[in-house]
């Protein structure tokens, strides 16, 4: 019997299953197998006729589960003949879980959403009382989760962070600054259990501390997906977090594998947003079958809560026209100087690769595939189908310069310095240049049309009066008309995309 405080744990115990359709519903076979064990000395625990499909399953010590079997096969010899009954077989290793809650449902949903589907439950509706039985290794995240949701026992949530450079390393260090102060608010207790990169993986099941650096330096531990999900199942951590803060185009095909051994996906790498539209899909049905969530507030806009924004409009039934801006916080600083300076494009373009704005191959920025990158979030975000190919992308390096080695672009920059003169004094007076991302047309299709172009605007319209690297997404819509909802501010660095991705953790761990 279950205490009203308590949670009771009974362990080593296992079900024995009769099958057979035509068995169900007969008269008296209650009875029958509790004469049949009681005569061979076997205490019955539960018998349920909804623990599996087109059967009965009987809950036994696990001691007696070989007697249990070897004696019902006896009382239901005949029906087995007849095929009443088609087979009777023990589960083993197993544990009930008894204790007393009002709000079942949650329950049951949170360890679903962990994926944990009780063999057998029980319930007296009208004490609250429930016994389910779960598989041994389930035991104690089971526990943890009923005692969180029973006695408001603080929330954890078990992070691993997949990438500790730039991002990744500003992450670890917010988070483990903001934790004390996080369990206190929020009652979430986050622990970072395991830290890789390419190379190595460091596991640390009670979480890192400030010591985190040293513990991944001397890992012995290369780095595999299989090493950890086997530590999570191990180990029976729950409300787990697979946080992506690579640019790997290869580690996202790890994405799905997550979802199915029970990660919810945190990332600012912007790569699985823009897989062929099937995949694209594909992994969204994934997430809806496992009862998992994605978050990627980060993948436009850094910090910036723009993809949350156009969520809403669009869950809304809010019909948006238009979505253009200055995506590439790089490109913000080149042409936010050069159209203010008398410096020439080639000094702008060192002096942002000095700052470290750029990419070590400036070209990368320059191609406008990062903002074509980010223009496809957003179209997908609408429903739309557009693929990569779709995006009319105009490459900013002369097509002389695409193919040579990376010093030898560096070496020959002043290249580019005659054609963006010659772009920037044919501007009307008192405009400037801005290198946009544009998604236009009937959004209602299945297609947009997107652009990423170098434009001329006015120096005093919101485009124009754009400073240092921010970024800045005009959003139009049916209701708002001519006048757009604009997002502005810092759309790049570290500190700030690290902060958008700890914000989506904290988002995540509240819905958990």
């Amino acid at each position: 019997m279950t205490d009203k405080n308590t949670i009771n744990i009974y362990r080593n115990k296992a079900l024995v299953n009769f099958e057979g359709k035509d068995f169900l519903g007969q008269i008296g076979v209650d009875s029958r197998i509790f004469q049949a064990l009681n005569g061979g000395g076997i205490s019955v625990g539960v018998i349920s006729q909804q623990a599996i499909e087109n059967g009965i399953s009987v809950l036994v010590d696990e001691n007696d589960a070989s007697d249990a079997v070897d004696f019902l096969n006896k009382e239901f010899e005949k029906e087995k003949k007849i095929g009443h009954v088609s087979s009777i077989y023990s589960v083993e290793n197993l544990s009930v879980i008894g204790f007393v809650s009002d709000n079942y449902n949650k329950i049951l949903s949170e360890l679903q959403r962990n994926k944990i589907y009780p063999l057998l439950l029980s319930q007296i509706a009208s004490a609250g009382r429930v016994n389910i039985v779960v598989t041994g290794n389930q035991t104690e995240i089971t526990k943890n989760i009923i005692e969180t949701e029973i006695y408001g026992k603080p929330k954890t949530v078990h992070l691993a962070l997949i990438g500790h450079g730039n991002v990744g390393g500003t992450l670890v260090e917010q988070i483990l600054d903001s934790a004390y102060d996080i369990l206190n608010r929020k009652r979430f207790d986050l622990k970072i259990v395991a830290i890789a990169n390419s190379r190595k993986i460091a596991f640390n099941k009670a979480g890192f501390g400030s010591d985190w650096r040293q513990k991944i330096k001397y890992s012995t531990t290369e780095s595999s997906v299989k090493s950890l999900v086997d530590f999570a199942n191990e180990h029976h951590l729950e409300n787990l977090v697979m946080v992506d803060n690579t640019a790997s185009k290869d580690f996202v095909k790890n994405y799905p594998l997550f979802v199915e051994n029970g990660f919810d996906i945190v990332g600012s790498n912007k790569i699985y947003n823009t897989l062929p539209i099937s995949e694209y899909r594909s992994f969204r049905k994934l997430l809806e079958k496992n009862k998992k969530k994605y978050l990627y507030e980060t993948n436009v806009g850094a910090g910036l809560p723009l993809i949350d924004t156009i969520k809403l409009l669009h869950l809304s039934g809010e019909n948006i026209t238009r979505i253009k801006g200055v995506f590439s916080g790089t490109l913000s600083y080149v042409f936010n100087n050069f159209s203010l300076r008398n410096d020439k494009f080639s000094t702008i373009i060192n002096e942002a690769l000095e700052k470290g704005y750029t990419e070590p191959d400036p070209r990368e920025d320059l191609s406008g595939n990062d903002v074509a990158r980010k223009l496809l979030i957003l179209a997908r975000e609408l429903d739309l189908i557009n693929e990569f190919e779709d995006i009319n992308i105009q490459n900013l390096v002369p097509e002389s310069l695409l193919s040579v080695s990376k010093e030898e672009f560096l070496s020959r920059l002043e290249e580019l310095d005659d054609e963006y003169q010659k772009i920037k004094e044919n501007q009307e007076s008192g405009y400037v240049l801005r290198y946009v991302g544009d998604l236009h047309g009937d959004l209602q299709k299945e297609k947009g049309e997107l652009d990423v172009k170098l434009i001329s605007v006015p120096a005093n319209s919101a485009l124009g009066q754009l400073k240092g690297s921010d970024s800045i997404f005009e959003i139009y819509t049916e209701s708002y008309g001519e006048n757009p909802i604009v997002i502005m501010g810092a759309g790049a660095g570290a500190k700030v995309t690290a902060r958008g991705v700890f914000g989506d953790i904290l988002r995540l761990s509240e819905t958990k």
